[in-house]
């Protein structure tokens, strides 16, 4: 089935392997498994098509070691090497190799913020009312954001606040640092110091706030994803396009996948992913690492896929990115 697309009838099996029984044997047996709940009988077909669980069986105890193969490894290899140096550049190649090899739709999730360790802060003054803040964070990764004073500040006062805030702020998560740095720098706010720390309260959502949903995800390969033979018909064309279109919902699904315990990779089979719109779908995801803080690549794509292929793309193309941000971060 993951071959053709077509279902599969017991005459199919007899003739294309040699499993030592007569089709009527394949056909009591097939029937015995579609009752456990393990194939499906589709009605306009005499064959039978895998049911989720019976992809998840396969998936945990018979599919082949996700193996990938010399000419994809040099691929995938090659395009990361070549590529300019930046994490942005990184995420999008890697997420366009991804499709290429699996022929599916591919997501890239750029790394998770409020897991950031803060390392530094440094104020640069722009104008006598406008700040610049850099926000250097552990892994190597750099934000920024400009800020408007109501009051001019004098060059001492903006570094003594940079050196109070790296005091009190430096080493902690951006997810401590929303929660706490109300009293962490509440001494300062009689000092006068006091615009630019009421600043710095004011405006600690914007700065250590995660990133926005539509800038945190690169995904690729919806042309590869539409020549699968399962949207040859109208219903499922459109509910695939519809699936394209909500990128958030991909991201979402993505952020959620985990891998099961003693499991390298999270593969999610139908319904067991979470939203509706998934039901017939696959995703097999994989956690990359920039220093202290990761995101995901993964893939979507029909449930009749090769997971053995993509398991092992899906592996590799992590593990090469982690070691590729960690050489760009230091």
């Amino acid at each position: 089935f993951v071959l053709t697309a077509n279902p599969v009838g017991s005459r199919n099996i007899t003739k294309k392997y040699d499993v030592g029984f007569s089709p009527a044997t394949v056909r009591n047996i097939m029937s015995d498994l579609e009752e456990s709940g393990y194939l499906n009988h589709p009605h306009t077909s005499a064959g039978r098509i895998p049911t989720d669980k019976g992809y998840r069986v396969y998936v945990d105890s018979l599919m082949e070691p996700p193996l990938l193969n010399i000419g994809d490894k040099k691929i995938i290899d090659t395009a990361i090497e070549e590529t300019s140096k930046g994490a942005d550049d990184l995420l999008r190649v890697t997420s366009i190799l991804l499709s290429d090899i699996t022929k599916q739709l591919a997501c890239v999730t750029y790394p998770k913020f409020d897991n950031a360790t803060l390392e530094k802060i440094k104020i640069v003054e722009i104008s006598s009312s406008r700040i610049l803040v850099v926000l250097t964070i552990k892994s190597g990764i750099i934000k920024t954001i400009t800020l408007e004073l109501n009051s001019s500040i004098s060059n001492d006062q903006l570094l003594k606040a940079e050196r109070i805030l790296n005091e009190r702020l430096a080493g902690l998560k951006f997810s401590e640092i929303r929660r706490t740095i109300q009293e962490r720098v509440q001494d300062q706010l009689k000092e006068n110091l006091k615009p630019i720390i009421r600043l710095f309260l004011d405006s600690v959502d914007k700065m250590f706030a995660d990133v926005k949903i539509d800038d945190k995800s690169v995904i690729m390969g919806a042309k590869n994803i539409l020549n699968q033979p399962e949207f040859g018909d109208q219903a499922h064309l459109g509910s695939v396009i519809e699936l394209i279109e909500n990128r958030d919902v991909i991201v979402h699904i993505m952020d959620k996948s985990k891998a099961q315990k003693d499991q390298f990779v999270s593969i999610s089979i139908g319904q067991e992913n979470e939203n509706e719109k998934f039901s017939e779908y696959s995703t097999i995801t994989k956690d990359y690492k920039f220093g202290s803080i990761q995101g995901k690549v993964g893939i979507v794509g029909p449930k009749r896929m090769d997971y053995p292929k993509i398991v092992a793309t899906v592996v590799y193309v992590a593990e090469m990115l982690t070691n590729e941000l960690k050489k760009q971060s230091l």
